[in-house]
């Protein structure tokens, strides 16, 4: 409600004694452990709908839980690491996690998430704008098809939800890129939860990349201090239990 604060997410931690005979670590193996085993508790988080405002704290339980599975982690010098230490290097590898999830999106969408955590929707060369194309495996010629942006004169910009086209995504199947269904989404919600569940609902089972990508884009509009862009993200994925209970079987699918 207006005025009144509230929590987006609620963690329980569980704490239990550890055994007396545990070995050291290395700072190298502890990150190695992260990598391997923090992915699937990130999943998971993600898959309770944890905000993305609460996911760096949330992911303090399964990476401290690694970290004090050891009696110590031993530094390079040899001086044992700090828990704020451990705290900080638990966060860069939540940041690899997301970031690694763009791998398995679209090329367009992977060109889109790059040029927003460069320039967010302000113009720059139309020339670096064509060199990421080609290094994400498309061209500005398909950017452009698919709605996603438009170069002029020597520049080129990111549409902004405003700039969208409703029905696009529906009726041009050029158009069926996650980015669009994510900011498409995310503008059919400022207008009406019936409206972002009933697209939602034609998204099927290609929903659950929206939902990812909304994580991925929070992370990169919170690092570039973009506080009204981080918040339309947050709120897609809160809402997104209500969007789905809202949503009949689905029809249609988009992408």
């Amino acid at each position: 409600m207006v005025g009144r604060g509230a929590l987006s997410s609620s963690v329980v931690l569980v704490c239990r004694p550890r055994s007396r005979l545990v070995p050291n670590s290395t700072r190298a193996k502890f990150i190695s452990a992260l990598r391997d085993e923090l992915p699937l508790a990130v999943k998971v988080l993600q898959s309770g709908n944890i905000a993305p405002v609460d996911l760096p704290q949330s992911t303090i339980g399964p990476g401290i839980k690694i970290f004090s599975r050891y009696t110590k982690v031993v530094e390079a010098d040899n001086s044992p690491m700090s828990v704020s230490d451990a705290l900080a290097i638990i966060n860069d590898v939540l940041g690899e996690i997301l970031d690694g999830t763009e791998a398995d999106l679209d090329p367009d969408t992977r060109f889109a998430i790059t040029w927003y955590a460069q320039h967010g929707y302000e113009q720059a060369g139309s020339g670096d704008a064509d060199n990421l194309a080609r290094a994400k495996d498309t061209s500005l010629n398909r950017i452009e098809n698919s709605g996603i942006g438009q170069a002029r004169a020597g520049r080129f910009r990111l549409y902004r939800r405003g700039e969208l086209n409703y029905g696009s995504l529906t009726i041009d199947s050029a158009r069926r890129t996650v980015w669009n269904a994510t900011q498409h989404l995310i503008a059919a919600l400022d207008h009406s939860e019936m409206e972002a569940a009933s697209l939602l609902n034609q998204l099927g089972a290609h929903a659950e990349s929206a939902h990812q990508l909304a994580y991925v884009l929070f992370t990169k509009a919170t690092e570039a201090s973009n506080t009204d862009e981080a918040a339309a993200y947050n709120g897609i994925i809160n809402a997104w239990p209500i969007l789905k209970s809202m949503s009949p079987e689905p029809q249609q699918m988009l992408l």
